[in-house]
């Protein structure tokens, strides 16, 4: 790296210079139009709950590179790289090697004992390193990081009247009716309830995920009932505006079409806010997705790891 070049740990006050980096340094489209809500949900949303560090590199009084890491929630012993931009004109004179060791130093400092390359639910902003952003994907083999998953994310396409993702879920709506069932938006004062359903019925961090979908103008979340029990939910914009997820449905109701509607009411609601190309991340039951809303397997993500006893 360039002896002019200076890592240092940043505060939030240079977020919005953090976001303008991004904007330049995401290659992909839907990355950098999303540089803004992808900081803030890594940076600002993520603090309230975990330790963050944040490295900015400069040159010349010039912000080059960012790096953005943290701790797993609930377990100190792993820590994570959220996100690495260097400027493409800064690009392979050791900026991004410099970044990762400082947040592998300063990771170890609070006890952490190995680095994930991936995504931390419940904030987080890819599974983990996408194939087409090769530059990263060489530098964490030249570190020797070692690849240990595939993560993959469907995009459905909502750019058109006739799209799959977007039939009309109201003869479903009146079968599930006629079942007892009523299918509608959620309140900030469902949360409460959608939360322990969800921990109760799939575990993880989705009721964090669930929080920040409910009460933001640019996310939103709909759930279905009977009898006031919770029967399923799905949510959009936890992350960002155009990603959906998490999305759940009790066992119980398993083969009802309440995921396929709550899925379609979510992907209506991005579209009637301008986005036409929706990713769901993260994605487990490929078929599910692809028969509900047409969607197909778009970006793949290796997720890399290394001991920090051997760095």
């Amino acid at each position: 790296m360039d002896a002019e070049t200076t890592v240092t740990e940043l505060t939030l006050e240079r977020a919005p210079e953090v976001v303008r980096l991004c904007r330049r340094a995401l290659d992909l489209p839907e990355d950098a139009t999303e540089a803004e809500p992808l900081v803030t949900t890594l940076w600002v949303r993520a603090e309230a709950d975990r330790t963050v560090r944040v490295f900015g590199a400069y040159r010349a009084g010039e912000l080059i590179g960012v790096l953005i890491c943290s701790l797993a929630d609930g377990d100190g012993r792993a820590g994570h790289v959220d996100l690495v931009a260097v400027e493409p004109r800064q690009r392979r004179q050791g900026v991004g090697r410099a970044l990762l060791g400082h947040a592998e130093q300063a990771l170890a400092e609070l006890g952490a004992v190995e680095v994930l390359l991936a995504g931390n639910p419940p904030h987080y902003a890819w599974p983990g390193v996408d194939v087409r952003y090769t530059p990263a994907v060489c530098l964490a083999l030249a570190l020797g990081y070692t690849q240990d998953r595939t993560a993959w994310n469907m995009t459905v396409d909502l750019s058109y009247d006739g799209s799959p993702a977007l039939r009309s879920t109201e003869a479903a709506e009146t079968r599930l009716a006629g079942q007892g069932v009523t299918v509608r938006r959620a309140e900030p004062a469902d949360l409460p309830a959608l939360a322990a359903f969800s921990r109760a019925t799939f575990g993880g961090s989705w009721d964090a995920e669930l929080a920040g979908s409910l009460g933001r103008p640019d996310a939103g979340c709909h759930l279905a009932e009977r009898d006031g029990e919770l029967l399923g939910f799905a949510a959009y914009g936890s992350a960002r505006p155009s990603w959906f997820g998490p999305m759940g449905t009790a066992p119980a109701a398993e083969g009802s079409g309440i995921g396929g509607v709550l899925l379609r009411r979510c992907l209506a609601d991005q579209r009637a806010a301008g986005i036409e190309t929706a990713q769901i991340g993260w994605v487990g039951p490929v078929p599910f997705y692809s028969r509900s809303a047409g969607a197909r397997i778009e970006r793949v993500f290796f997720l890399y790891r290394r001991s920090l006893d051997s760095a």
